[in-house]
């Protein structure tokens, strides 16, 4: 699960039509930019969005306090399901993806208003854009942080961009890393892979291996770590100057 602590994004389109706004329910507060205020339908999407998930933890204790993967639930709602997979694929339980599994149920549920769209849910995003993007790095006390930026092309079917950090925010991380950022088409694969990463990650000199994992992982197209001021990069993510 990522880290969120007044965590800055910033987007760059080739077109300025964009709406900004944003829902809250409960711990989920999420930006979302579409190309329309869909403030009234994100709340009802959120809302729905987490419904399953805490009628799921009521039912089953363990999916909330897991930190290991769990045995597929095929009578599950689809998105316990999407954790559940998510948290096999990356080897780790399957709460580690519930802010991008959140960010992507929202974002999913208002394409049909406005296919293009980003949600953000604490540092997670479920992106889909016909144009360019460039979503900046927040990596806490980094020299890194605020400097550089992730370029990504077009993506209209919609991409998962999650961040996890071990010294910013308070989620659940074994590692020291200040942002392990992962690129996939399922945002709650990037979630739950990033925090997999990311507990790896305790000095620099841990990158290399920590990188190594994460082209272990199916359906990881990208992945950088930064701590400190050193970064690893490793697949279709480019990094640029902000």
């Amino acid at each position: 699960m990522s880290s969120y602590e007044k965590r800055f994004y910033r987007t760059r389109t080739a077109s300025a039509e964009w709406a900004s706004f944003t829902v809250a329910v409960k711990e989920s507060d999420l930006w979302i930019r579409a190309r329309r205020d869909l403030s009234s339908a994100g709340y009802e999407a959120l809302y729905n969005v987490r419904y399953p998930v805490e009628t799921y933890i009521q039912q089953h204790p363990e999916f909330q306090e897991a930190l290991v993967p769990l045995p597929p639930d095929p009578l599950a709602p689809a998105l316990i399901r999407e954790m559940l997979a998510a948290g096999r694929q990356a080897g780790v339980g399957p709460m580690a993806a519930v802010a991008g599994a959140i960010a992507e149920g929202v974002g999913r549920a208002l394409q049909p208003w406005s296919p293009e769209i980003i949600v953000e849910n604490g540092g997670d995003l479920f992106l889909a854009s016909r144009e360019p993007l460039t979503v900046g790095l927040y990596a806490g006390k980094s020299p890194l942080s605020h400097r550089i930026g992730v370029a990504l092309p077009p993506r209209p079917e919609g991409a998962g961009l999650c961040t996890s950090s071990g010294t910013v925010g308070h989620s659940l991380s074994f590692g020291q890393a200040d942002a392990v950022t992962v690129l996939s088409v399922s945002a709650a694969l990037s979630d739950a892979a990033a925090t997999a990463v990311g507990n790896l990650v305790r000095t620099g000199k841990d990158i290399p291996a920590a990188l190594d994992r994460a082209q272990e992982i199916a359906g990881i197209e990208g992945v950088l770590i930064v701590i400190g001021d050193q970064l690893g990069i490793w697949g279709q993510l480019a990094i640029v100057p902000l």
